[in-house]
């Protein structure tokens, strides 16, 4: 029934065979008459490839229709497309005064229930999201999106594979959809039984004294990982922002101050000396969610 219809499309149709074939062959097979594409597609397997395909056969092929738009809601894609790395994005859920936490370790909670609910759904736009064995071991989180459909692959950062083998990460997940970092020193033991158990054990490299992200990310690329939301703790998120590894930032503020300097900061670790050197974000987009503070930025 497309026949002789016109198509309008974010991306350029595919060129080369992946998990399915070729889209730009049953484009041309379906007699559809001129198609409208959003942006050429940053893969070089596919690059301008399939717009000259579709002229060949006699459509119509145009490109550049609202194209930034569509840049910035397949921003992980033309990613991963272009420099074969993960997306990726940091979230805090802090006070206004930068605080995860009480002195005392008391976090929950800090920002309201429709925030936390509103963070669960921003999960489901990821492959995966990332915390360190700090986070799994003081507040055993699930990890889970808001979608029981969407199979999200949780990341654990752990050296030395502390992680309990009972821990809610794994309730209702497939083992498969679990990897966990660690490095050499680990116990060989538990690296067994976590695979056993159905689990990824990546072995990294060590990168001043901490597991090696640029090496890791580049890791889980080659694993078909395309994005990923580091959640925690302070110190994750400041070694990826330290490293330059971050592309957008997702801050949940709630309308209170703590006023403690012993209260743990949402970053920790860059030691910015200059002023002028500190991290900074572009591009923000400031809203409100209940009586919470919402701000998404880019990283410049």
């Amino acid at each position: 029934r497309a026949e002789g219809a016109k198509m309008y499309v974010t991306l350029e149709p595919c060129y080369h065979y992946g998990r399915t074939p070729p889209c730009v062959d049953r484009v041309i097979a379906s007699g559809i008459k001129e198609v409208i594409i959003g942006t050429k597609d940053p893969n070089p397997l596919t690059n301008g490839k399939s717009m000259a395909k579709l002229r060949r056969a006699g459509i119509k092929a145009k490109v550049g229709i609202l194209q930034q738009d569509l840049k910035a809601i397949n921003e992980p894609f033309f990613k991963y497309a272009i420099g074969n790395m993960p997306f990726i994005a940091v979230k805090s859920a802090q006070s206004l005064d930068g605080k995860i936490a009480t002195a005392t370790g008391q976090s929950k909670w800090i920002t309201s229930n429709a925030a936390r609910q509103y963070a669960r759904k921003v999960r489901d736009e990821f492959d995966a999201i990332l915390v360190g064995i700090n986070t799994v071991l003081k507040d055993d989180p699930r990890l889970n999106g808001s979608r029981k459909t969407k199979h999200l692959k949780k990341i654990i950062l752990d050296s030395s594979l502390r992680i309990p083998l009972k821990a809610r990460l794994f309730a209702r997940t497939a083992p498969s959809d679990v990897f966990v970092a660690t490095t050499a020193k680990a116990p060989r033991g538990k690296k067994a039984i976590l695979q056993k158990k159905g689990a990824t054990v990546i072995v990294c490299p060590q990168r001043k004294g901490r597991l090696d992200l640029r090496w890791l990310f580049k890791e889980l690329a080659g694993l078909k990982i395309t994005s990923i939301l580091i959640e925690g703790g302070a110190h994750v998120i400041g070694n990826a922002l330290q490293e330059r590894l971050v592309d957008k930032a997702y801050i949940y503020m709630a309308p209170i101050i703590l006023g403690d300097q012993n209260a743990l900061s949402s970053v920790v670790g860059i030691g910015t000396s200059d002023i002028n050197r500190a991290v900074r974000l572009k591009r923000m987009v400031l809203r409100q969610i209940k009586g919470d503070i919402f701000l998404e930025g880019y990283l410049k």
